[in-house]
C-alpha cells in the first residue's frame, strides 16, 4: 500500500492547488467538481507529517483542523486486523485525537475508479468542541467486524468532494 503519491494529491486538493485538483477531477461530474471548487474558499495549509505513526497529514483552517490518515487500495473495503500494524496506528491516532481534542480523519483512495476517487471517516470519539461535533456527526465512522476489528468499506465513506462543499459552509 505504497500511498506516497496519494498523500500528495490529497495534500494538493486540501491546499487549493489546481493543477491537482484539475488531475484528479477529470472523471468527476459536474456535482462532484462543484465540491470540489469549494476548496478555493477554504484552502488549507497541509504539512505532511513523518514517520509511520499513523499520521500522514495535518490539514489546519482557523478552528478546524485534522490529522489524516491517508490509505489506498484496489478493493472496496480495506480491513484493519487487530494483530496488524493498521490497527495498532488506529489506537494510537485515537489516543492523540482525545488527548489534543482533535478530530481524526482517514481518507480512502480507491484506485482505479471513476469520479470522486476519495472517501473520508472519522472515529467514535467524546467531548469534541462543538465545530468538530458537527462535523463528527456528518462523516461516518469507521466500522467494526463482528471480531471488532476497524474496517473502511470505500460505499460507506463520505466522498470528498461532499466533506470540501460542507466545510465551506460551516468555516464561512
Amino acid at each position: 500500500m505504497a500511498v506516497g503519491k496519494y498523500e500528495r494529491e490529497l495534500k494538493g486538493i486540501l491546499s487549493g492547488d489546481e493543477e491537482v485538483i484539475n488531475n484528479a477531477t477529470k472523471t468527476c461530474s459536474d456535482k462532484e467538481l462543484e465540491g470540489y471548487r469549494a476548496i478555493h474558499d477554504i484552502p488549507f495549509l497541509v504539512v505532511r507529517a513523518g514517520g509511520s505513526l499513523g499520521i500522514d497529514l495535518i490539514a489546519l483552517r482557523g478552528e478546524i483542523s485534522f490529522p489524516i490518515e491517508v490509505k489506498s487500495s484496489k478493493e472496496n473495503v480495506l480491513y484493519f486486523r487487530n494483530e496488524g500494524r493498521l490497527s495498532e496506528q488506529a489506537e494510537w491516532m485515537k489516543e492523540v485525537c482525545v488527548n489534543s481534542n482533535v478530530l481524526p480523519l482517514y481518507a480512502y483512495r480507491l484506485k482505479s475508479q471513476r469520479g470522486d476517487k476519495w472517501r473520508v471517516y472519522t472515529m467514535d470519539i467524546d467531548g469534541m468542541k462543538k465545530k468538530h461535533q458537527v462535523l463528527q456527526r456528518k462523516i461516518p465512522y469507521m466500522q467494526t467486524t463482528v471480531h471488532g476489528n476497524l474496517k473502511m468499506e470505500w460505499d460507506k465513506g463520505m466522498p470528498l468532494n461532499q466533506l470540501l462543499a460542507y466545510l465551506k459552509h460551516l468555516i464561512h
